[in-house]
């Protein structure tokens, strides 16, 4: 029998706390941290997306950090297969990761690995069918679109299955052919890993406060510089990287269209409601567990959760 790898994870809103107990944390238990934010895979990239310093990291090794050009397209199916090869490559060596970020569709997509993997993800669609899916009746209307493509796929996923309803439209989207008509592809881990998922959380106030003073601690460290360097750099205005929350905003700033401080309020904005989709997409799954990082014992709550 194929021995199960315990693979924990610290995820959570941004700007709830994680990165600090993470890091506290790994450096304790002597774990690799295995970042989870699809952002800070961009070298260059360093203000906007929160990436901790190499002082903040405390000697703890990263993983997953850095890895990819500003100019890279960099996919959830990609991150799902380097993670994997990590945490299986560390494992032999006798080392233990601790998964850190709060990317919700990269988690999702580690614990519930998908049939149909050749076929390439729709970001785009995926986001616009999980923003429908965050109330009952959209969630109705996912289940009743996939029920008059694919009936035989329907009948066998619950309307709640959302990850699973998505992906079969994704697949049918991309083929033209019904998923339950494709063929399907053995996971070859599947069934290897076992997961503890911790979430941080907060006051809603709290956060949204934390949040508006990251934005601001983010425009003065420079990131208005960050984005004019990486567009000096070639970097084009439609990459995948600048589609960032605090890229986007911050480039019709660069060019002159409207002052730093209304970019710095756009990506207040976009943030705290970026925040909100992902406690949204968290509670979906059940199994997770969570911490209120503004209590004074938090670290040592998450640590019991996880160990």
């Amino acid at each position: 029998m194929t021995e199960q790898i315990t693979c924990r994870v610290l995820t959570g809103p941004t700007g709830s706390g994680k990165t600090d107990i993470g890091i506290r944390l790994a450096k304790a238990e002597g774990w690799d941290i295995l970042c989870m934010d699809s952002m800070q895979v961009y070298r260059r990239m360093d203000i906007g997306t929160a990436k901790p310093t190499a002082g903040e990291m405390q000697g703890v090794p990263h993983h997953l950090l850095d890895i990819c050009e500003p100019t890279d397209s960099w996919t959830v199916s990609e991150y799902r297969d380097a993670a994997e090869k990590l945490v299986l490559s560390l494992h032999e060596q006798h080392r233990e990761v601790l998964f850190v970020g709060g990317t919700t569709l990269y988690l999702l997509a580690m614990m519930h690995p998908m049939a149909m993997g050749s076929v390439p993800a729709n970001e785009a669609l995926r986001a616009e069918l999980n923003l429908q899916a965050a109330t009952a009746e959209g969630r109705e209307a996912l289940h009743g679109r996939l029920e008059r493509v694919d009936p035989a796929t329907a009948r066998r996923l619950p309307v709640n299955d959302v990850r699973r309803v998505i992906r079969a439209l994704e697949v049918c989207e991309a083929t033209g052919i019904p998923f339950s008509q494709q063929p399907e592809r053995k996971d070859e881990n599947e069934g290897r890993f076992r997961w503890k998922v911790v979430s941080t959380q907060m006051d809603r106030d709290l956060l949204y406060e934390r949040i508006n003073r990251r934005v601001t601690e983010m425009i003065r460290r420079g990131l208005r510089e960050e984005v004019e360097a990486l567009l000096r750099e070639g970097v084009p205005e439609d990459a995948q990287s600048m589609n960032g929350l605090g890229y986007k905003e911050m480039i019709p700033c660069v060019r002159g269209l409207y002052s730093t401080e209304d970019a710095a309020e756009k990506i207040r904005t976009g943030t705290r409601h970026y925040a909100k989709r992902q406690m949204t997409f968290l509670r979906r799954e059940e199994s997770i567990r969570y911490v209120r990082t503004d209590l004074d014992n938090a670290y040592e709550q998450v640590r019991s959760c996880l160990l």
